[in-house]
């Protein structure tokens, strides 16, 4: 049976369960993380895990475990699930108490985390995928990854509905990020990027992108820009975990460029696939 950890224990998933007064189900007040698993092997743990302690820290909840203890958790659950290529998803809420707005004095934070299978999104990575524009209705401290995703979840199925893969956000003419993604415009051959404020998440694969642009020489700015910026790039790009560096084609019904994925965004592609070969060398003959 598939295995999850519940609170630092490995249990069958059939086994969990969670109070109805937990403060992650009544106020979504929690934050969680998601870690690409590549070969049976956490990538960039590291770097999401610094990420959580860092949002634990601006929402003043505690996190019972180091980065060591937790990564080992995590470690042993993709074992125990023998997973691939996937996902694991991490949680933490305030825990359990009383239904008041304010903090409890006293709650033990409630820990979850658990495994998905997930293939990497290879076809649509090689022909692009569409997005739309909306307006970015979300609060204004995204740069904690936490559980008040309403507002993204609006964006997204506005995408949904209007048969595209994502949902471009903007603040009045600003373009922030996507739904679930962060965008990137290429204009003259450089890679533009919403810098990393309150308005955005800092998301890890967008900061390994910025490692390779280092490493492949293409210049890169944190800058504003705008839908009409947008609109007139010579590339649109997307990152994620889950959906890597993805090519965005067509956005409201009009093609980006030529329509076909351009040629940073494929240099880019080719040196993330690099990475994820390295993961896979790192440690010569050990168990997947």
């Amino acid at each position: 049976m598939e295995k999850l950890v519940l609170n630092g224990t490995l249990i069958d998933r059939g086994e969990a369960s969670v109070d109805i007064e937990d403060r992650g189900y009544q106020f979504g007040d929690g934050i969680y993380e998601v870690v690409r698993v590549y070969g049976g092997r956490l990538f960039t743990s590291e770097m999401h895990l610094k990420r959580l302690y860092q949002s634990a820290e601006k929402l003043s909840l505690h996190i019972p475990y180091t980065m060591e203890q937790l990564t080992a958790q995590l470690e042993a659950l993709v074992a125990a699930n023998r997973l691939d290529t996937g996902i694991v998803y991490l949680q933490f809420t305030r825990g359990v108490a009383k239904r008041k707005h304010h903090f409890p004095e006293t709650s033990e934070t409630t820990f979850v985390a658990y495994t998905s299978e997930m293939e990497r999104p290879l076809e649509k990575m090689r022909k692009g995928v569409k997005a739309v524009l909306a307006e970015d209705i979300r609060w204004l401290r995204c740069d904690i990854k936490s559980l008040n995703l309403l507002g993204n979840v609006l964006a997204k199925q506005k995408a949904v509905e209007n048969g595209a893969y994502e949902a471009i956000q903007h603040r009045g003419e600003t373009v922030t990020e996507g739904s679930s993604s962060n965008v990137f415009i290429v204009k003259d051959g450089v890679l533009l990027t919403h810098p990393a404020t309150n308005l955005i998440l800092n998301g890890i694969t967008r900061q390994v992108v910025f490692g390779i642009c280092g490493k492949e020489g293409i210049p890169f700015r944190e800058e504003p820009f705008t839908v009409a910026d947008l609109r007139a790039a010579d590339e649109v790009l997307m990152t994620s975990t889950t959906s890597e560096i993805m090519p965005i084609v067509d956005i409201d019904g009009k093609p980006v460029a030529d329509g076909t994925p351009g040629a940073i965004t494929l240099k880019l592609q080719q040196a993330f696939d690099r990475e994820i070969h390295a993961l896979s060398a790192a440690v010569p003959g050990a168990p997947k």
